[in-house]
């Protein structure tokens, strides 16, 4: 039942493949009942603990999506896929360049977990830190968000990993367009009361970040990259088990470069004042390291799980000094560390019949260092060079404390109708000090006949991105090539809003249709976008902020077929810039300061839907076809207003093949991405806090071939 629409204690979900065979040929009576072979302890211990952790934070009320890892092996590139290309198939989420992207027209503002404890941010821009080749499934949950999910709450990406249990992985190589060489390993297994999964892989292609001119092959754009991953669990006894989860990846970009380009800046160095675009060479590294250390307890009618977690991330930006000084008058080299710790206690008590108890803690500490050496020319009154280039440090650290606590009730005050009501407060010290109090409602009707109704009320408080908070000191670049269009900038407030949503859900036989709508008033609501010249995205807020929308989904599984399709609308508005004035145009800071304008990740509509088939006899058995598409109306782009137009829009199609020889345990596929090879632009480089430009990824032929070990 690949991506079906289910629901479970009100939230939707798309459940994880069970593709269907058809119905098999009668049986000869037997001619006695043999016992079904008794299901080994471990087994039956490991399945109880899982579920134990899991109902310490189910979905309640909020709008969740599944996908299984069998699922995204149906889909066109497998688990071959970036992270971030398989959540764009799921209602509501929009594409970004850069490899971002947005859930209900949110900038960011997502938080990971893995098998249920906190993924600290951390620095990253182009990489994505998780594989999908960890993934045994992950869920997205949005919406009116139960207490125990806070501070990142547009999405919570909750990621279920491969744990092993049988002794077994895989080898596989993937490659074709654009230089793609993708070998990878995993393996699990289970040894004793111990369980383990390790996988490990290598990126390379030519297309490391999207062209910025919608050529072919993109210049100057490769990319290398490492991910591994390892999952231990030891099980103490029947009701205790003690999990490490370690992460780690390194990745490396070419900046791509424009074609044809000549500087017309009228700066020089040394006397040269010519630069041919093609030549220039801008990279950037961006590396992460993560581990998390839990305990689960699970007796009667009580289940805790408390985990230490770290991370650390790097990035490091070497400019083309000649290249950017005589293009923009500024070259930065810049290198910003984080590195993050915490504690995190949750728990469930199963009080009655009717009251099931949650609640929890988070603790955090963040401390982040920036290193900047900046070459500028000198300027005049008029902005015209008086000498040759100087270079300026720009260093700074700072420490920021995060807690949370939320208490919330599961109650079912009659059939078929469950309330869940809670809070939590949150409170950080970093470059600010705030804190808030936020209550939590939510309802699920089941009215019967497979037709459900929920809504839900939350109030939200997302502190701004600590690593990615600018600490830039504007001072020193007055009377320099890179003076700020202001003098003056706050801080970056925590956003404050309020969310109200309802959706409803009917099931009629194999078919699934789901709507959700939700609406959203926020104070201080925060926006990322990239000044100046390393390519970092940096923080701000509007003074007040709007977004509202509805998403619709259908599904339908039977006998191995998949069809599904899913189109959302959104409209995100926001008004009077309150933080990080400095990085404006002043004319456009007046205008914003009198008129709500579209936030610049706005799309009106969103769309995403595919088809799968899997073989179950014949000479096509084990062999499956599969397409798969997504559609954007258009990001934002510069019009009478900042923002003010948009970008046209775009459908793209992707398809796949593939066969399993069973004897000899290897897999093959072919896969085709953007079939009819359109040319479509993400970015046009104009909008509030927007970079280059971004197009998407032309087609290409891909091919894998996969060896059970």
């Amino acid at each position: 039942m690949l991506f079906r629409t289910l629901l479970l204690s009100g939230a939707t979900l798309l459940s994880t493949p069970a593709f269907a065979e058809d119905a098999p040929a009668p049986q000869q009576p037997a001619p006695a009942a043999t016992p079904a072979p008794a299901v080994p302890k471990d087994i039956v211990v490991t399945g109880r603990l899982d579920a134990a952790r899991a109902s310490i934070q189910p979905s309640l009320g909020a709008t969740t999506y599944s996908i299984s890892n069998a699922t995204i092996q149906a889909l066109p590139g497998g688990d071959n896929q970036q992270l971030n290309q398989i959540l764009l198939q799921l209602p509501g989420v929009s594409q970004d360049g850069a490899g971002q992207l947005h859930v209900r027209d949110d900038h960011a503002n997502l938080q990971y977990r893995i098998n249920g404890t906190i993924l600290p941010e951390g620095i990253a821009v182009f990489g994505q830190t998780l594989s999908p080749r960890l993934v045994d499934r992950f869920d997205l949950r949005t919406g009116a968000l139960p207490a125990q999910y806070g501070l990142r709450t547009a999405g919570i990406i909750d990621i279920t990993t491969k744990s092993g249990f049988e002794n077994g992985g895989e080898l596989s190589l993937y490659g074709g367009s654009r230089g793609t060489i993708e070998p990878s390993v995993e393996y699990g297994g289970k040894t004793g009361s111990t369980n383990y999964f390790v996988t490990a892989s290598y990126r390379h292609n030519d297309l490391g970040i999207e062209s910025v001119d919608g050529s072919t092959d993109a210049l100057h754009d490769q990319t290398n990259q490492y991910q591994g991953f390892v999952y231990l669990d030891h099980t103490i006894d029947d009701g205790n088990r003690v999990s490490l989860i370690g992460g780690y990846s390194d990745q490396r970009f070419q900046i791509p470069n424009p074609r044809g380009l000549h500087p017309d800046s009228g700066y020089n160095v040394g006397g040269v004042s010519d630069f041919l675009s093609d030549d220039l060479d801008e990279r950037q590294h961006e590396r992460t390291a993560f581990g998390i250390l839990s305990l689960l307890h699970d007796a009667g009618p009580v289940t805790l799980q408390g985990s230490l977690f770290a991370r650390y991330s790097s990035l490091q930006y070497t400019p083309d000094v000649l290249g950017e000084l005589l293009f923009n008058g500024i070259a930065q080299a810049a290198k910003k560390q984080d590195f993050t710790t915490g504690i995190q206690m949750e728990g469930v008590y199963r009080l009655s019949g009717a009251h099931t108890l949650r609640g929890g803690f988070v603790i955090t500490r963040d401390h982040g260092t920036s290193r900047t050496t900046t070459q500028v020319f000198p300027v005049d009154a008029q902005g015209a060079q008086t000498g040759q280039p100087i270079a300026i440090a720009d260093n700074g650290s700072a420490t920021e404390m995060t807690y949370s606590v939320y208490l919330q009730d599961e109650w079912q005050p009659i059939d078929h109708i469950t309330i869940n009501f809670g809070g939590r407060f949150d409170h950080y010290d970093g470059y600010r000090s705030e804190q808030q109090f936020s209550p939590r409602v939510n309802a699920v009707w089941a009215l019967g006949g497979g037709f459900t109704l929920h809504g839900g009320y939350a109030r939200y408080f997302s502190p701004a991105p600590f690593a990615n908070v600018a600490t830039t000191t504007i001072a020193k670049f007055v009377g320099t090539s890179a003076e700020a269009p202001g003098s003056f900038g706050d801080v970056p407030f925590a956003e404050r809003q309020d969310y109200f949503d309802i959706g409803a859900e009917q099931k009629i036989g194999p078919v699934t249709i789901g709507v959700d709508g939700y609406h959203r008033r926020s104070r201080n609501l925060l926006d990322e976008g990239q000044f100046g010249a390393p390519i970092i995205l940096t923080p701000f807020n509007y003074r007040r902020g709007r977004i509202d929308g509805i998403e619709g989904n259908v599904s339908y599984t039977h006998h191995g077929w998949l069809v599904y399709g899913n189109i959302a609308h959104a409209e995100a508005k926001g008004t009077d810039i309150s933080s990080g004035q400095f990085n404006f145009d002043p004319a456009d800071l007046a205008t914003i300061s009198r008129q709500y304008i579209y936030l610049d990740h706005d799309q009106t509509w969103t769309g995403s839907g595919g088809a799968s088939y899997r073989f179950d006899r014949g000479f096509l058995q084990d062999s499956k076809l599969a397409a798969s598409m997504i559609y954007g109306s258009g990001l934002r782009r510069d019009g009478a207003v900042p923002n003010g137009g948009k970008l046209p829009g775009y459908a793209v199609f992707n398809i796949s093949a593939s066969h399993k020889f069973t004897g000899p345990g290897i897999e093959v596929r072919a896969d085709v991405f953007n079939l009819f090879d359109h040319v479509y632009e993400i970015r046009d480089g104009s909008g509030v806090g927007v970079g280059a430009p971004q197009y998407g990824q032309r087609r290409g032929f891909f091919f894998g071939i996969s060896k059970s070990i």
